[in-house]
């Protein structure tokens, strides 16, 4: 089991919230018994990987892999560049997965322009070549599907499954709230998950995002998503089937959060502690 730095506030999108510093998230991780981290948004820890590797060795972590997310659609030369840039700083501070998303190009996760066929083809061809150039590295890539990017309805998750061969980050919120049941995809396609996010979401909530009656960052900023056990998603049913179809990756602890001029700072920290017990109580 992993951690990441969102379940702390901390993304990329501009005016998402007050963001904690990495030494107050890397410590909290480390007091709850998470061994390993995720990335977090670019440059948010050190861009060396020297500076990356020392600091996760003093928080006694180490590095599972980074999410990134970049417009596959248009082809850009400067997007693959990125990619090979962060897989380059993953591999060599030790981590094993590039956790990529076909973002839209645009600020944030709130409007998803439609794709011509072309782009979708010219899509499927960058990741195609992100994989490449991450698996140079000695790194695995697996697609996230995910709100506001132009893989997040599961007619979308299902077109990408049939007309690419990467694996897919399983991500149990972002796939609810597009409208796929995490449990049956994981069923349908066992061989296909090559890695977990686990999250919990209110079923109400993610149907206001799905509806476009909300944002994607104000539902964030309402709570859409809870500690694992307190919201709707079957994480259970989900954990005993992957134990089963013998998934040995790893289990990411993400509960996207978004921390306001008011909020406790130490809620991240009392809800991964919620989730562990409730994943600790479930695998036991």
């Amino acid at each position: 089991m992993a951690g990441a730095p969102i379940s702390w506030g901390v993304c990329e999108v501009p005016g998402w919230g007050n963001v904690l510093d990495p030494k107050t998230v890397l410590e909290e991780m480390t007091s709850l018994g998470l061994q390993a981290t995720e990335l977090g948004p670019p440059d948010y820890l050190p861009a060396q990987p020297d500076e990356l590797r020392k600091l996760l060795d003093e928080h006694g972590l180490s590095l599972v892999g980074g999410f990134l997310a970049v417009p596959l659609h248009t082809g850009e030369q400067s997007d693959v560049d990125e990619a090979d840039r962060v897989a380059a700083l993953l591999a060599a501070a030790g981590a094993e997965v590039l956790v990529l998303a076909a973002a839209t190009g645009l600020d944030g996760y709130d409007e998803r322009p439609a794709l011509t066929d072309d782009q979708w083809r010219t899509l499927i061809d960058t990741a195609a070549v992100i994989r490449d150039k991450a698996a140079a590295h000695g790194l695995r890539t697996v697609l996230h599907p995910h709100v506001g990017t132009h893989v997040e309805r599961t007619a979308e998750v299902e077109r990408f499954l049939a007309d690419s061969d990467l694996p897919l980050c399983l991500d149990t919120g972002h796939l609810l709230i597009g409208g796929t049941d995490p449990v049956e995809l994981a069923r349908r396609f066992p061989e296909r998950i090559g890695h977990v996010h686990l999250k919990d979401v209110r079923a109400d909530i993610a149907a206001t995002v799905r509806d476009g009656d909300i944002g994607y960052m104000a539902a964030v900023q309402q709570r859409m998503y809870v500690p694992l056990g307190d919201g709707d998603v079957d994480v259970a049913a989900l954990v005993a089937f992957l134990r089963d179809a013998g998934y040995t990756g790893w289990y990411v602890l993400e509960q996207d959060t978004a921390l306001g001029d008011d909020s406790p700072l130490d809620t991240p920290v009392r809800d991964t502690a919620r989730s562990l017990a409730h994943l600790t109580h479930i695998t036991a």
